[in-house]
């Protein structure tokens, strides 16, 4: 194979890869009373993996899959966090509360195992 074919197929993988863990996250939150209100939300700032119902609050959720938690944890950056405020801004436009809506942002960690750990108000801990 040649590197430029090595490199589709390792970003394909990787790919598949990110929307399997998504996937798995949605199952999750849907299985203890979260519905999903959208998944892979693209607005004009950026993307948010996950948004997720809360009573009448949201929650704006950004899945990293590594090989282990640790890795994953570090994969979120202070630029990532300042895009999905912006994004969760510009959804919270097309809400009927708008910037009064309560909202959380949680970071959801897939292993390389499949095991998950949710880290609920995780840009708080930042």
């Amino acid at each position: 194979m040649k590197v430029s074919q090595t490199r589709k197929h390792r970003g394909s993988m990787s790919f598949h890869a990110g929307l399997a863990a998504e996937n798995r996250i949605a199952q999750d939150y849907e299985r203890r009373g979260f519905p999903v209100a959208r998944q892979r939300w693209r607005g004009k700032t950026g993307e948010v993996d996950l948004i997720v119902k809360d009573g009448e609050g949201l929650i704006f959720i950004e899945v990293k899959q590594s090989r282990s938690f640790e890795r994953a944890a570090h994969r979120v950056s202070a630029a990532q966090m300042r895009r999905i405020y912006s994004c969760a801004e510009e959804y919270l436009g097309t809400q009927p509360l708008g910037s009064l809506t309560d909202v959380r942002f949680d970071v959801a960690l897939v292993n390389g195992h499949g095991e998950t750990q949710i880290i609920e108000n995780a840009f708080a801990h930042c």
